[in-house]
């Protein structure tokens, strides 16, 4: 039942397993001649891919969405310079690391890829007939290139996109909204803008808009920190007290290491200020009066007065009224007691020819005026902390450290009356500082990952070489050694071909169960692991049968 289950070739004989037939295939001596030199190939092809692996830098993106007319011109021009290139799978054309600036510039130099219009540009390519919200549109757009383009002219500012929201105009006044804009700007790697550089991107921004204030222009750079301060007026207040008196303090870091570096060294001291900074404005305004020099200033007033008779003037006007008063008598003060007792006696009578006045007079005063302004910035209270270096087994002096100690004093300008504190102390730093201060990791050098990709390229090599080659040289030259130590043996002759014969003993020789044979194949095999041996008994047979 099994024997007719098991499938046959050909030639009615049961086919062998697949495992079976392989082992077959190798087993013939000119394939496995072969097998050291195929396998010596696969591994100098597996060092070579792991070489063009390991040992090619690593791709970066050229150029990002861009059309397909741009990709096909990029990549010739860049097939025409042997710089090699690929398209990943979103799109982007690649270069190697070690190409990227060269095809740029090359890039360049032929104005791809071909931008497309942008700007006022886009304005001449308008259909005929288009709406008025479509121009607008278009309006609005070509002036956020054009203020986009101007921001990039900045030194620090890679790319810049800028965003304006303009409100249709309206004619209520209650209804007019005020444009804004936002600015998002790429910095170069390693540069900041400065505040001078942000209120002029937002000035320049806010004066190309119409009816847009500098408080509407928000900036943003490409890590989403906001760069302008826009905003409440007590927030900008706020920002600018701290940033003076970040200022006030750099001064006199500043001052300090200027001092400290020439006499102990870069590296080898810290110093730290807090600056108590008076940042409040005070106004006040007197007002003083000279109560003592008074002048009369204006004087405005009525009186009136009667004839020298007691009588109201009367009758017609003519000479008769007209005419002078009688000569007055004057009496001596020193006459007799009758003359004063009737002058005492008669009434007093009121004066002639005044009768009622009333007068309104003004009087000017000294006046002064004094405007009283203190500007902020004034120093309140300074400290001072100045740290140095000490060596190991070289402990500072007192009297060093004492004249250090007035010399940081003399360059902040000490105060005593302010309540000013200065301290300097000598100490040792700890590792952790000292390595903070030394810069970047040697790792983090340029140099650093080719030399890792050339050094794991070579160790590849190697081992090919120690693990694959040399072995297989080693294998091939013991074999030919092999051969040629081996005498030869005839044609046909079962040690010609297949495995070694083992060691042959004269118990193996004299052993009667083995067959004729066997028995000729062990005597060849003992021949040719002891001819000297078989030579003498190959002498002795002879002279034996000449007995």
């Amino acid at each position: 039942m099994s024997n007719a289950l098991t499938p046959t070739d050909a030639a009615g004989t049961p086919a062998r397993a697949p495992l079976q037939q392989l082992t077959g295939l190798l087993g013939q001596p000119a394939v496995r001649r072969s097998l050291p030199f195929v396998f010596l190939v696969g591994l100098v092809l597996a060092g070579f891919l792991a070489w063009s692996m390991v040992a090619t830098s690593p791709q970066r993106i050229l150029f990002a969405n861009v059309s397909d007319a741009d990709k096909a011109a990029i990549s010739s021009a860049l097939e025409g310079a042997s710089i090699a290139n690929n398209i990943d799978g979103s799109g982007s054309i690649t270069v190697a690391e070690d190409d990227y600036h060269k095809a740029r510039m090359l890039l360049a130099s032929q104005g791809l890829p071909k931008a497309a219009p942008g700007g006022y540009a886009i304005l001449d390519n308008l259909p005929m007939g288009v709406s008025r919200a479509v121009e607008g549109e278009r309006m609005r757009q070509a002036r956020e290139t054009e203020l986009a383009r101007s921001i990039q002219e900045i030194d620090a500012i890679a790319e810049a996109r800028v965003h304006l929201a303009t409100p249709e105009a309206s004619a209520f006044v209650r209804d007019r909204a005020a444009p804004s804009a936002s600015v998002i700007v790429k910095l170069q790697p390693g540069r900041a803008l400065g505040e001078p550089q942000i209120r002029a991107i937002v000035n320049l921004v806010a004066s190309s808009v119409p009816g847009m204030q500098p408080d509407a222009v928000t900036i943003v750079d490409q890590m989403g920190a906001l760069l302008s301060k826009s905003g409440g007026k007590d927030g900008t207040a706020g920002d600018t007290r701290i940033d003076f008196q970040r200022r006030v303090e750099d001064k006199y870091r500043e001052q300090l290491a200027q001092l400290l570096t020439p006499m102990v060294g870069a590296g080898n001291f810290t110093a730290e200020v807090q600056a108590d900074v008076d940042l409040d404005e005070s106004q006040a305004t007197r007002e003083s009066y000279d109560k003592q020099g008074q002048v009369m200033r204006a004087e405005q007033g009525a009186w009136t007065g009667t004839s020298k008779d007691g009588q109201t003037p009367g009758g017609i006007p003519g000479a008769l009224s007209n005419t002078p008063p009688p000569v007055s008598t004057l009496v001596a003060p020193n006459a007799g007691g009758a003359a004063a007792a009737t002058a005492t006696a008669t009434p007093a009578t009121p004066p002639q020819g005044k009768q009622s006045d009333s007068f309104t007079r003004t009087y000017e005063t000294g006046k002064e005026i004094s405007v009283t302004r203190a500007v902020p910035g004034n120093v309140r209270r300074l400290s001072v902390a100045v740290l140095l270096r000490e060596e190991p087994g070289k402990p500072r002096g007192i009297a060093e450290i004492n004249q250090i100690n007035e010399l940081v004093r003399a360059t902040v300008g000490y105060n005593a009356q302010r309540q000013d504190q200065v301290t300097v102390v000598s100490r040792k730093f700890s590792i952790a500082a000292d390595a903070g201060k030394t810069g970047p990791a040697w790792y983090e050098a340029e140099w650093v990952p080719m030399a890792a990709r050339n050094a794991t390229a070579l160790v590849i090599a190697l081992l090919v070489l120690l693990l694959g080659v040399r072995p297989l040289a080693k294998a091939l030259l013991k074999k030919r050694d092999d051969a040629t130590q081996r005498p030869a043996l005839p044609i046909g002759s079962p040690d010609s071909q297949g495995p070694p014969v083992p060691s042959v003993s004269i118990d193996m020789l004299e052993d009667r169960g083995n067959s004729y044979d066997d028995r000729v194949g062990l005597v060849r095999g003992f021949t040719r692991e002891n001819p000297a041996r078989a030579a003498l008994a190959v002498r002795d047979m002879i002279k034996a049968d000449a007995r």
